[in-house]
């Protein structure tokens, strides 16, 4: 039994003697960075909060406006890593981000009909304030180009969900204005209106 136990012992040594560390990303495939560039502003609250109530105010404002973001909202995370990355501008910091969450709060809980352009203009400000906090975050060692194409992936794929759910949860009796639909609309914008107030007041206290 001891002889036993002592042949395993030995062979467990060497096996791991011989073992070779385990690469726990896809680097053959380089896919790494497309992932990193998808996945790390869904790690940040202020991309989650920023992103989401865009996508809630384009999903109340109907289809026909809503859809421009799907095209204008990546391009602006495309523009805003270019301009962070390339030449290092950056307009990021809690104050603003804070500003842009009233903002967009107010607008949902008071259902301003804003235009479409105003609509646009919004979102690729915003865009463009995200697009460069990302920025900050690529080493020398990433691949621009894969991060760059899986943010705005992420971007796409976030407003798109987040209006067409809006969009479902809205209805067909939009034009009734007590729908307790509106009202709950409504009522999470001053949600977000307050948790964008009492990060302001934070980031000014700080």
């Amino acid at each position: 039994m001891n002889i036993r136990l002592g042949r395993g012992l030995i062979a467990a040594a060497v096996l791991l003697a011989q073992a070779s560390p385990a690469e726990a990303h896809i680097v053959a495939a380089r896919l790494g960075d497309f992932y990193a560039g998808a996945l790390h502003p869904l790690t940040d609250l202020q991309d989650v909060i920023l992103w989401g109530a865009m996508g809630v105010l384009g999903g109340t404002l109907g289809a026909a406006r809503g859809r421009w973001l799907v095209l204008v909202f990546p391009l602006g995370l495309l523009a805003g890593l270019a301009l962070g990355q390339d030449f290092e501008i950056t307009l990021t910091g809690s104050t603003v981000d804070a500003g842009m969450v009233l903002v967009l709060g107010l607008l949902l809980a008071t259902a301003v009909r804003i235009p479409t352009v105003a609509l646009c203009a919004l979102a690729f400000a915003l865009a463009v304030i995200r697009g460069m906090a990302n920025a900050t975050d690529l080493g020398p060692e990433t691949d621009r180009l894969l991060f760059a194409a899986g943010l705005a992936c992420s971007g796409y794929a976030v407003i798109t969900l987040v209006m067409a759910l809006v969009l479902a949860f809205r209805g067909a009796d939009t034009s009734v204005p007590t729908s307790w639909r509106k009202i709950t609309l409504q009522a999470l914008g001053g949600w977000i209106a307050a948790i964008g107030l009492m990060m302001v007041g934070y980031s000014l206290a700080s």
